[in-house]
């Protein structure tokens, strides 16, 4: 297998994580998926096309969802899965080595409260938690618990990301970094519980903590001050569920200032036709950009370049990145196995790009500030905030090797 284009995401993350779907189909891991809806089956393509798993079972208490997850199954000749009759029988399983989690945002902390305290590696889809006392709570815990850990947050495997990252080594001192996305408005889930801020703990977090996760690798540090403008312009406003009113934002900007001086600038539109993602990282030695153009309708690849526009760089003028059209296909455009096979290494005791408990935290800090920035109407001090609500967190603050 190899890519499309002439450059690939990274010198070494396809043909790595293909010399390992090779080097450890005959020796599979025992795993289950808690909740199977369509990021939970995402996560069942991915294992299956791994050749590392065996599907040992699932619980999802949800019917049509269940069924969904059985017939991916059965497409595969694996009828027999075990469906648990609860959570608690899963963690039970002493025969089970990992545990996907993807459930709806305001369950994870339930659910974690039931598997972490098993020595089962586990992987909790974003955002970690919806309030940030819950997602404290289970940073401590991953961090006390004997089984692998890890976040969700395969947007890191973005082809373009990824090899951005790669190139930021070069690069020099960031000063500035700008995301952006403009995408289709929250897809239809179990209960609509995304578009409602008290389940999916605001757009913000349910949907931005991917690019504050980014950002904050970009710029190696944490943030000090936030400050966001948004609201509700365009997407449900009409909408209701067992008569409640939808009240869930679908714009934003938000500025961040970094400990270390750098400076951030996120927009978020949520009203476009197709999905459209933009950065900019600019420094003393020029500037680093992507951006990424897909589609919700099928049929539709995804296109994404980088360009790394500082002095005589060989991408000065920019190239295409994609993943093979076999994995994009497995979803969220080819990240998603990326992260599983990170997952995997992490399962082994080999060490993991992925997001660690501290890093998923501090999305979800920078996202639920800049929440209550953006409904307070005013600047966030981000220590200030959290002394005042009880959650100081200078003994979890990620560290990032010096550029």
């Amino acid at each position: 297998m190899t890519l499309k284009t002439d450059l690939a995401p990274s010198p070494s993350l396809l043909p790595a994580l293909l010399r390992r779907r090779e080097q450890f189909a005959g020796q599979p891991q025992r795993w289950a998926f808690v909740g199977t809806g369509m990021m939970g089956r995402e996560h069942m393509r991915c294992a299956l096309w791994l050749k590392q798993v065996e599907i040992a079972g699932f619980y999802e208490p949800h019917e049509e969802s269940a069924a969904g997850a059985q017939r991916l199954l059965a497409a595969q000749g694996l009828e027999s899965v075990q469906r648990f009759s609860s959570l608690e029988a899963l963690a039970k399983d002493p025969t089970l080595d990992a545990v996907i989690i993807a459930t709806p945002n305001y369950t994870h902390r339930a659910v974690f409260d039931v598997l972490g305290p098993t020595r089962k590696a586990l992987l909790l889809e974003k955002p970690m938690a919806t309030c940030l006392e819950d997602a404290v709570a289970i940073t401590r815990q991953a961090e006390a618990r004997h089984g692998a850990f890890q976040l969700g947050m395969q947007y890191r495997f973005k082809a373009q990301y990824w090899a951005a990252l790669d190139a930021l080594e070069a690069f020099g001192p960031v000063s500035l970094i700008n995301m952006a996305e403009f995408r289709p408005p929250f897809l239809p889930k179990v209960g609509e519980w995304n578009k409602f801020e008290r389940y999916s703990g605001g757009t913000l977090v349910e949907k931005c903590c991917h690019y504050f996760d980014l950002m904050q690798a970009f710029a190696r540090s944490l943030p000090e001050r936030i400050y966001a403008s948004g609201g509700r312009a365009v997407n449900f406003q009409n909408f209701t569920y067992h008569g409640e009113a939808a009240d869930i934002d679908d714009h934003a900007h938000v500025l961040i200032d970094y400990e270390n001086g750098v400076r951030g600038q996120f927009t978020l539109a949520m009203f476009a036709q197709e999905l459209h993602e933009e950065l900019t990282v600019a420094g003393a030695q020029g500037l680093l950009r992507t951006r990424e153009r897909a589609s919700f309708r099928p049929g539709r690849r995804s296109e994404a370049a980088l360009q790394v526009e500082t002095p005589a760089h060989p991408l000065f003028d920019g190239t295409p990145l994609a993943y093979p059209d076999e994995i994009e296909a497995l979803g969220h455009y080819g990240a998603t196995v990326f992260a599983q096979d990170a997952f995997l290494q992490k399962v082994r005791g080999a060490p993991s790009p992925a997001a660690t408990a501290r890093e998923g935290l501090w999305a979800v800090v920078t996202a639920s500030l800049a929440q209550r920035a953006m409904a307070l109407g005013e600047p966030i001090n981000v220590t200030a905030t959290l002394k005042a609500l009880g959650l100081p967190l200078d003994d979890l603050k990620p560290e990032w090797e010096p550029r």
